[in-house]
């Protein structure tokens, strides 16, 4: 199925099984095929083979979070209507970094971002994709020019979790549940507007010359033992780390 829905020229598609969503593929979405209401970057058919087939695997993958720094002054400030613009704006710039690198957006809660880099789908360099997808999201946003119209902090972590399907009937979500997606949001949640806080372990998997760079040990909420992690920073005057 997926060496046929390759061979049809459309963008984007289904995560999973590579069903086309946009012209002139999108013709399947009358059989069913079309983006569900679970998570818009799986089609229904999937949905439903899931539903039939429930269960995941413990899978090492690459998690990405990223959330708006001062949200609620944020929206106090400029108002409902205007902060929902900037929301839909952001869904929309975090998607396309994301969906350039086969990544998957599990999900957007409220003012954050929780994508899924898994070997299967983003390649062996999955890590280093993590990092291309949170360094563009800020290019996006504007820090790498200091003047951000939404200031993002992100966090990347590498690790060992569950992967699959979780609840059922009408509950069922398609999702990453275990300590690395946890850590990766604790991570997000410390790091500064313009920053990357990409843990050691995910840095060296990514292949960063972390050289020089700035690191921090972090007391991350909840965990027992210290983090390091490497601090990117996509600012003009900040560090700018390539891959060695």
């Amino acid at each position: 199925m997926r060496r046929i829905s390759r061979a049809i020229p459309s963008d984007p598609r289904c995560k999973l099984c590579d069903s086309p969503f946009g012209r002139p593929g999108n013709v399947l979405r009358f059989l069913g095929f079309g983006p569900s209401r679970i998570n818009r970057r799986i089609c229904s058919g999937c949905i439903r083979a899931l539903e039939k087939r429930p269960g995941g695997a413990e899978v090492e993958a690459t998690f990405l979070f990223a959330d708006v720094r001062g949200s609620t002054a944020l929206a106090e400030s400029v108002g409902a209507e205007e902060f929902r613009r900037l929301m839909a704006r952001f869904y929309a710039e975090a998607a396309a970094a994301v969906d350039a690198r086969n990544g998957i957006v599990d999900k957007f809660a409220g003012d954050e971002l929780v994508a899924l880099f898994i070997p299967g789908f983003a390649g062996p360099d999955h890590a280093a994709a993590a990092v291309d997808a949170a360094r563009e999201l800020l290019f996006r946003t504007g820090h790498r020019d200091g003047a951000p119209w939404l200031p993002l902090g992100a966090g990347v972590h590498v690790g060992s979790a569950y992967i699959g399907t979780v609840g059922e009937n009408e509950a069922l979500d398609f999702t990453a549940l275990g300590d690395p997606v946890n850590t990766a949001a604790r991570l997000a949640g410390v790091a500064g507007a313009g920053e990357i806080l990409v843990s050691v372990i995910a840095a060296e998997a990514a292949g960063l010359d972390t050289e020089g760079a700035e690191t921090r040990s972090l007391e991350l909420r909840g965990r027992s033992q210290s983090l390091e992690a490497v601090v990117l920073s996509v600012a003009a005057q900040g560090a700018h780390m390539a891959p060695r």
